[in-house]
């Protein structure tokens, strides 16, 4: 086990720091037109306070594609956002990828931009709802220049990027 954890540090250190950022929308086939950009920090939005990402609609069974490269630190199933992904990228940066309705990428295990995560779904807090893949990204070292006072959970916000912002530029 501690060779793993060192294993994994080492590797997250080189990603963290030594690769390049690249970016891609992670829905097979998805464009800009199918999330709201404006759903990005909007409040209120359920037990969360605010919505942390974008929304990309798709068909059912849709390949999710891993926006980026890196290790994925953590796959499997919690209450909101069902099956998930957790991947760490290129400036540690974290990629979640929420509602999937199969999880096919492993834990500690590398991913190259475009490769096959998952499939689109509608698990968790989504149920009932048209399928989608909730996508946010999560810095570990907080962006102070995004710090503004007047909007809700101002400081948890410095974390966050837009990832319709990441995706489209």
């Amino acid at each position: 086990m501690k060779k793993i954890a060192l294993t994994l540090l080492f590797v997250g250190t080189a990603i963290g720091f030594l690769s390049p950022e690249s970016h891609r929308i992670p829905v097979a086939g998805a464009r800009a037109a199918d999330w709201n950009p404006k759903s990005f920090w909007y409040s209120p939005w359920g037990r969360s306070g605010s919505h942390k990402g974008i929304d990309i609609f798709a068909r059912e069974g849709a390949p999710v594609l891993a926006a980026t490269s890196g290790v994925v630190v953590y796959t499997g199933f919690n209450d909101m956002g069902g099956n998930v992904v957790l991947i760490l990228g290129a400036k540690w940066r974290l990629y979640y990828y929420a509602h999937l309705q199969r999880i096919d990428a492993r834990a500690l295990s590398l991913v190259g931009t475009g490769d096959m995560i998952g499939t689109v779904g509608c698990t968790g807090n989504a149920q009932g709802k048209p399928p989608h893949l909730h996508f946010s990204i999560r810095s570990v070292l907080p962006l102070f220049w995004q710090y503004d006072a007047s909007q809700s959970q101002a400081w948890n916000k410095v974390f966050y990027i837009d990832p319709g912002k990441f995706l489209t530029s």
